[in-house]
């Protein structure tokens, strides 16, 4: 009975405000939940971690952890501080998809910048979003964040990105997330 219970309990994230998330739980959130996933490649070389950067309970995780941090001084860094304003402009309007590249070397390279650009997708159904902007990896931030167009309407099911990933093993990579399943509070959350 107790085992059943506990298979019904919510989510932490439905169950406490984010003020009461544990840090464990906020990676819980950003590595292993309906947000975040690894993008995996055709040949399973292994998987890249990846979340909704723009969904609700991401954006309150990330703004528990800099309460919780010492936040970085006004200049100290540039990129972050963009993607922050960017985000508040645009809000509602694109879905930002962060991923953890290890290293980060290969950002440095033009050709392979532009063959991210051209290459990386989100599908939703049959329709095909091309990525309109990226930021990349930052002192306090250490994920790329890939933007796309939001055209989400109700009878979507999923969203698939369709990647091309510089500097990672096997660099196509692709994630999945089913709208179903990014409720929070109630309402849809990507």
């Amino acid at each position: 009975m107790l085992a059943l219970l506990i298979l019904l309990a919510p989510p932490f994230w439905e169950a406490r405000p984010p003020s009461a998330w544990t840090d464990e739980e906020i990676q819980q959130l950003l590595t292993d939940s309906p947000w975040a996933q690894k993008a995996t490649a055709a040949h399973g070389n292994g998987g890249v971690p990846v979340y909704l950067a723009t969904a609700r309970p991401v954006q309150e995780a990330g703004a528990a952890l800099i309460r919780r941090n010492r936040t970085p001084s006004p200049g100290e860094d540039r990129v972050s501080e963009e993607y922050r304003e960017f985000l508040r402009d645009n809000q509602g309007s694109v879905i930002v998809l962060a991923v953890r590249l290890p290293g980060g070397r290969a950002l440095t390279e033009e050709a392979e910048i532009r063959r991210m650009e051209k290459e990386s997708v989100l599908r939703i159904g049959r329709r095909k979003y091309r990525l309109t902007g990226h930021f990349p990896p930052a002192p306090t931030d250490p994920c790329l964040r890939l933007v796309f167009p939001r055209e989400v309407d109700p009878q979507d099911q999923a969203l698939r990105f369709e990647l091309y990933l510089p500097g990672v093993p096997s660099p196509y990579r692709w994630a999945e997330f089913r709208l179903r399943e990014m409720r929070y509070r109630g309402e849809p959350a990507f």
